[in-house]
C-alpha cells in the first residue's frame, strides 16, 4: 500500500514553513504521491491554494490542521467530510477569538482538550508526541478516550541519539492505548535546497542572526518530500504506520470543493422550494413585459439561465430579490 505524506507545512504556517503549495504539490507529484495533507498551525488559510495546486498536478489534496494546545500537546486533524469540516472551522474560530490582537506570535489559537471534545465528532487525529513520556502516555490516553478507532500517533524520525528506541516506545505506548501508529515526515520544504532559507525563517522567528541560532534551528537536514519508496524504507519495522497512512487518505475525503455560500433562509412563497419560487415569479414577470407574447429568444434565455441557476444551486442567493419582483407584478 502506498504511503502518503499527511504532516506537510506550507508557508502559511508563519516562519514555519518554508514552501509554498504550488511547490509542495509539483514535488508531490514528480515523487509519485496520489495524495498530500496539509496541516498548517492552526489555520486552514492555505487549504485554498492547495486545493488549486491539486487541481493543477492531479495529486489529491487532504485537507487538515495542527493545533497546538494549551498544555503544549500538539495535534494533527483531518475532516472525515462536510459535517467534520464545520467542526473545525468552528474550533479555530473559538481559539483565535481568546487570542488577542497584536499580542504574541501571529497566528494564536488558544485551545484545550475539552474544546477538542466538543468538537470532535467527523475529525480523525494524530498526536505529535514528544519523547515517549508520561506527557504523551496522557495525551495518548485522552485521544483515545475521544475519538476511539479515530486517534493515531505520529512516528517521525529526528535524528537524534535513541531515535529508534524511541519510535519503538511509541509504537509500543500507543498499542497500550488502543491508538494506531502513523508515519509522518514532519515536512517543512519541498526539496532539500529550501534548507537553508528554513534556517532563515527560524532565525527571523527567533529574532537573531544566523551564526546565533545554534540549536534553536531544525535539528535534522531532510525535513522535506521525500519518495513514497523512501518512506517505506525508512518504517520499515512498522509496516501497520505506512498503511495507516494510506487508510487514512481513503478515509478523509472531504473536499473544499463541497463548499458553497449559503444565503440565509428567506420564506418567499410557503411551501414552493427558492428554485420553484424564482422560476414561477420570473416566468411571470416575463410575461407581463410582453403582455402580447414572450419572444423565442427571450423565452428561451430565461429557461436556459433557470436551469443554470438550479445546477449550481444558487436559487437562494435571488431569494433577497424575490420579494422585489413580486412586488412589481401588482
Amino acid at each position: 500500500m502506498t504511503y502518503v505524506e499527511l504532516q506537510v507545512t506550507s508557508h502559511f504556517s508563519f516562519l514555519r514553513g518554508v514552501s509554498s503549495a504550488e511547490e509542495l504539490f509539483s514535488a508531490a507529484a514528480l515523487l509519485g504521491y496520489p495524495a498530500l495533507g496539509i496541516t498548517d498551525r492552526n489555520t486552514v488559510g492555505g487549504l485554498v491554494h492547495a486545493l488549486r495546486a491539486a487541481d493543477t498536478t492531479g495529486v489529491r489534496l487532504v485537507a487538515g490542521c495542527r493545533l497546538d494546545l494549551m498544555d503544549n500537546t500538539a495535534l494533527l486533524v483531518w475532516p472525515e467530510h462536510r459535517d467534520g469540516w464545520s467542526r473545525l472551522t468552528r474550533l479555530l474560530t473559538l481559539g483565535k477569538s481568546r487570542a488577542q490582537p497584536g499580542k504574541g506570535e501571529k497566528g494564536q489559537c488558544f485551545l484545550h482538550w475539552e474544546d477538542v471534545e466538543a468538537h470532535a465528532e467527523g475529525l480523525v487525529a494524530a498526536l505529535v508526541p514528544g519523547e515517549a513520556d508520561a506527557a504523551d502516555a496522557r495525551a495518548l490516553g485522552l485521544l483515545s478516550d475521544l475519538f476511539g478507532e479515530r486517534a493515531h500517533c505520529t512516528l517521525t524520525h529526528r535524528r537524534r541519539p535513541g531515535d529508534a528506541a524511541r519510535l519503538h516506545a511509541l509504537d509500543e505506548m500507543a498499542r497500550r492505548h488502543g491508538v494506531r501508529s502513523l508515519a509522518a515526515g514532519d515536512i517543512l520544504y519541498d526539496s532539500p535546497d529550501k534548507r537553508l532559507l528554513q534556517d532563515v525563517v527560524t532565525a527571523i522567528r527567533h529574532k537573531c542572526t544566523i551564526d546565533e541560532l545554534g540549536f534553536r534551528r531544525e535539528r535534522f537536514a531532510d525535513r522535506h518530500l521525500k519518495p513514497p519508496e523512501e518512506m517505506a524504507r525508512r518504517f520499515a519495522a512498522f509496516p501497520d504506520a505506512i498503511r495507516a497512512s494510506a487508510n487514512l487518505a481513503e478515509r478523509c475525503t472531504f473536499s473544499l470543493r463541497e463548499l458553497s455560500y449559503q444565503y440565509p433562509d428567506e420564506i418567499v412563497m410557503s411551501g414552493r422550494s427558492p428554485q420553484e419560487a424564482l422560476e414561477r415569479l420570473t416566468r411571470e414577470a416575463l410575461a407581463a413585459k410582453f403582455p402580447d407574447g414572450v419572444p423565442n429568444a427571450y423565452s428561451e434565455l430565461l429557461e436556459h439561465e433557470l436551469r443554470l441557476v438550479g445546477r449550481l444551486r444558487y436559487a437562494s442567493v435571488a431569494k433577497a430579490m424575490l420579494g422585489s419582483c413580486r412586488a412589481g407584478l401588482h
